[in-house]
């Protein structure tokens, strides 16, 4: 049964799985919808899935019957054989999803290889017939390393690059190209570009080749901007020409200069020359289809709900004159002659950088303020520049007394004495030196002192006499003694005494709590007299003592004389039988720690008699007696009525006494 079940489970897991990771149509951006429809054909897509979803509930249908049979089976075999068809149907199942799965499994290996696209961002599209330069420009404006090569179609799917636009990141999408023809007759390629003009907002790029290297002519281009013309709406469209390097825009055939500028007054967009060998106008088109995508996107936002709440938090605010005197800029001497001097920069406002400190190069020029700057330009030298041109690191090093800070600025390089008047200069520092050393080490040692008696588990500087210490340990060892007991008895995890035993004595090694000499000791640490309270519990003994004594004399008397009590005369047996239930009771008042209660008669445990308390006795008995034999999960007996090579096969004449 555990088998089945995790077959079942371990399918249905794998299979769910599956059909979660897998995108659903319904769910996805419209223009991913239609790509796979395009790529993977959308019906076929849903066929697969749904199959694996009917597969999934068979295989939980399967499990659930065979579970059933088996938790009904007369024998270990017959579940051993529910258990093979069970698992034999599961795989038969399987294995007829194997078209589907190899299906879905292409389509898992081709949606890895897609590039990621997001159809939200700013966006700018290329399209246009093969070979005419989408590709190449994509090369020069990202990162992108799109394949190029002189014929048609080398472009079959989407490619995206990113490139950078005023801080901004922008995505580049290279479209495969596309012939002019009907929708009908277009292949899997070429409606890749179709579906990215259809649903993507972004900026278009039509390439057109004036110089027809492209192997189309110029009536051609312009035939297929006409059929793909209503997917430019609501989209920010620019006719680059490209290829001007081959065939300047100037020297291009009248009537044909004036059928691309007729395709772009009737689309209403502009018209820019570019060449991707060159790079002459490349990053004017990159500018311009980015500024007008910038624009389309501000007015959107301008003209949604959402820039009123935005306006309303925004406050502009007009200086107006106070007067009408005119007060002309004022700097002060100071910063000019900060200025001048070099100290916050040079006249042009471009920062100085003195060569005072910096170990002398070959390079170095002499100049009024030892400043070195780089020959013919107006840059001077960093120490990085200087530390190469020197041997490289480890050989020269910049001398950092230059950053010295002393009263007298020219004292920076002077060479430091180590005897000065007779007197070491490194232990001429301070004339109060002596007694802040002083000061300092009395503050180490006492530093020292309260880390060794914290380690100690002492006090520091403690105000209390040696008596007094003790007294607060034994009561610090008292209040640890006592938590640890409360901890202990606070566990639940043990047996509860009743009430009547508890303080009793248990063994020669326990005495219980009642024991005189417990109670006097334990009253003796706490303070208190306990005579009266001993004297007490004395005369309490005596009296129950005698109560007892004289009870149990009476008794022996009884048993002793057994004419003399009431009623009519008994046989030594059943004067055997009353002592022997005499001691049974005394015993059974002993062994009163036992429980909670003691049942006295068979009223108070819900039976009518002693004779149900013993049939009650032993059906318990009976129910606590452990199994014996009996045919389990693994028992691997086999009953006569089944076993299968007695029964089955071709029998030879004669006997067949099984053995």
């Amino acid at each position: 049964m555990r088998k089945i079940k995790f077959t079942q489970q371990t399918i249905s897991e794998r299979l769910s799985k599956m059909l979660t990771d897998f995108p659903r149509l319904n769910d996805i951006h419209p223009f991913y919808a239609d790509l796979c429809n395009t790529l993977y054909d959308r019906d076929h897509y849903k066929l697969a899935l749904g199959q694996l979803n009917t597969a999934r509930s068979l295989v939980d249908q399967i499990a659930r019957d065979m579970i059933r049979m088996v938790k009904y089976a007369d024998s270990a075999y017959r579940c051993k054989c529910l258990k093979r068809a069970a698992l034999g149907r599961m795989c038969t199942v399987l294995k007829r999803q194997k078209a589907s799965l190899a299906y879905l499994e292409e389509v898992r290996k081709h949606l890895s290889r897609l590039p990621s696209l997001d159809p939200n961002t700013r966006t700018i599209l290329m399209c246009g017939l093969p070979n005419v330069g989408k590709s190449s420009f994509m090369n020069k404006i990202t990162r992108g390393n799109v394949d190029v090569q002189p014929y048609a179609f080398t472009t079959k799917s989407l490619f995206v690059g990113h490139c950078d636009y005023k801080y901004l990141r922008w995505q580049v999408i290279d479209t495969p190209g596309i012939l002019d023809h009907s929708l009908e007759q277009r292949n899997t390629i070429e409606m890749q570009a179709i579906i990215a003009l259809a649903h993507l907002t972004c900026s278009v790029l039509y390439f057109c080749d004036p110089s027809e290297q492209c192997g189309y002519t110029v009536e051609q281009q312009c035939s297929l901007f006409r059929s793909i013309k209503p997917l430019f709406a609501n989209k920010q469209l620019i006719i680059v020409v490209n290829k001007v390097d081959q065939l300047p825009w100037d020297e291009v055939q009248p009537e044909k200069r004036e059928m691309i500028e007729d395709l772009a007054r009737d689309a209403n967009c502009s018209i820019m020359t570019m060449s991707n060998i060159s790079e002459h106008g490349v990053s004017a088109v990159k500018a311009a289809a980015c500024e007008k995508l910038l624009e389309k996107r501000v007015d959107a936002r301008v003209v949604g709900k959402k820039v009123d709440g935005v306006m309303n938090r925004l406050q502009v605010f007009h200086p107006t004159p106070r007067d009408d005197i005119q007060r002309q800029v004022h700097i002060p001497d100071s910063v000019k002659q900060a200025v001048a001097d070099g100290r916050i920069g040079s006249a042009d406002h471009k920062p100085k950088r003195s060569r005072i400190g910096y170990a002398a190069t070959v390079d170095d020029i002499d100049n009024n303020d030892g400043d070195a700057a780089m020959d013919g330009t107006g840059q001077f030298k960093t120490a990085r520049d200087l530390m190469w041109e020197n041997g490289g690191p480890g050989v020269w090093a910049p001398d950092y007394r230059e950053q010295y800070d002393l009263k007298d600025r020219d004292w920076r390089f002077d060479a430091i004495p180590e005897i000065m008047d007779g007197k070491n200069i490194a232990d001429f520092v301070d004339p109060d030196i002596e007694k802040k050393l002083a000061e300092l080490e009395d503050e180490e040692e006492q530093l020292l002192e309260e880390l060794a008696a914290q380690r100690m588990g002492e006090e520091p500087d403690s105000d209390l006499d040696s008596e007094e210490e003790a007294a607060v340990a034994a009561i610090r060892d008292r209040k640890k003694i006592i938590r640890n007991i409360s901890q202990a008895n606070r566990s639940e995890n043990k047996p509860v005494l009743p009430r009547t035993v508890r303080g009793r004595a248990k063994d020669k090694h326990d005495r219980g709590d009642r024991n005189k000499d417990v109670v006097k000791d334990k009253m003796d640490r706490l303070g208190v007299d306990a005579s009266k309270m001993i004297e007490r519990g004395r005369s309490l003994d005596k009296t129950l003592g005698r109560k007892r004594g004289i009870s149990a004399s009476r008794d022996m008397e009884m048993d002793e004389n057994p004419d003399d009590s009431p009623g009519a005369e008994i046989s030594k047996t059943q004067a055997k039988k009353q002592r022997r239930s005499r001691s049974e009771a005394a015993k059974r008042e002993a062994s009163i720690s036992r429980g909670h209660s003691r049942p006295r008669d068979p009223s108070q445990m819900g039976l009518h008699s002693d004779a149900a308390i013993k049939a009650a006795q032993k059906l318990e008995k009976q129910g606590r007696r452990m199994w014996e034999g009996g045919a389990g999960e693994g028992d691997n007996r086999k009953a006569v009525h089944l076993v299968k090579w007695m029964n089955t096969g071709k029998k030879r004449n004669g006997t067949h006494y099984c053995r």
